[in-house]
């Protein structure tokens, strides 16, 4: 390969790291998005009022409900309502999200609690946000894996970032790929597209210049053969990099990799990244 095809090759590599990295700033800092999250409210049986969200909210055997009081409205689903309203059972790592003036209220679960978990724009987290940093992106730490399915899902219990909280994934399979000579493996859970992968790691430098408790990476689906690329450039941080107002689950222990991916997001400044 020539040293011009290289260096087109490497442009082109680079610009489409930087799509992928502006795409995931603008959804972080969205006006709605987790930057803007103001309060992480638990319901349980007793009535609550929050000062970032309108009513009195509680749950139980029959899901969330809240009362509204005169002259207060929520717009669920693209219809207005008042007085009391039912969310019913929601399930888990589900949600409602309910307008309120220019504020988003979620009504979620998570670990198996109730939440609700208000979104309003001019919070400070999000209108002081001058970006995450990153490493540069570099070609080597694109690799080929294995995709090695499990022969049934294996339910997999992970920490979170709340304490005592824990998160349960159906766990597909593993991918195994090499990195610096040594071996190394990756237990998956189903992403977001169906097909897709998406795995949670620690490496060496976790608490370090990367966020310590955790980065995600999103994976294509894995082909006929099995074979996967792991772009560790695209290592992405979780909300709870930003906020304590986030649920993000935890590694599983052994997808703690003991070598350094200097590649993809750093720790955010709002945790003292630079």
């Amino acid at each position: 390969m020539t040293t011009e095809a290289t260096s087109t090759d490497l442009h082109t590599f680079t610009e489409r790291w930087l799509e992928w990295y502006r795409a995931q700033e603008a959804q972080l800092a969205a006006p709605h998005g987790f930057l803007a999250i103001t309060g992480l409210h638990w319901l349980d049986e007793t009535p609550q009022r929050f000062p970032d969200a309108p009513g009195s909210w509680h749950t139980g055997p029959d899901g969330v409900v809240v009362t509204l009081d005169d002259g207060e409205e929520l717009i669920v689903d693209g219809t207005p309502v008042r007085g009391e309203h039912r969310f019913g059972v929601l399930p888990e790592r589900g949600g409602v999200d309910a307008l309120w003036k220019d504020a988003v209220i979620e009504v979620a679960k998570r670990g198996g609690h109730d939440i609700v978990r208000p979104r309003h724009p001019n919070a400070p987290l999000r209108t002081a946000f001058t970006g995450t940093p990153a490493y540069a992106p570099d070609p080597r730490w694109t690799v080929t894996g294995r995709y090695v399915p499990f022969d049934e899902p294996r339910p997999t219990t992970v920490g979170a970032a709340v304490e005592g909280l824990e998160h349960v994934y159906e766990a597909p399979g593993r991918i195994e790929f090499e990195l610096d000579g040594q071996r190394l493996a990756l237990t998956a859970f189903p992403g977001h597209v169906r097909g897709r992968l998406s795995v949670l790691f620690t490496d060496a430098t976790s608490g370090v210049t990367t966020y310590a408790a955790n980065r995600s990476l999103a994976v294509e689906e894995p082909a006929a053969d099995g074979t996967v690329v792991l772009d560790f450039n695209r290592a992405a941080n979780l909300p709870c990099a930003y906020t304590d107002l986030a649920t993000c689950p935890l590694p599983p222990a052994e997808n703690r990799l003991p070598v350094a991916i200097e590649a993809g997001l750093k720790i955010p400044r709002e945790r003292g990244g630079s």
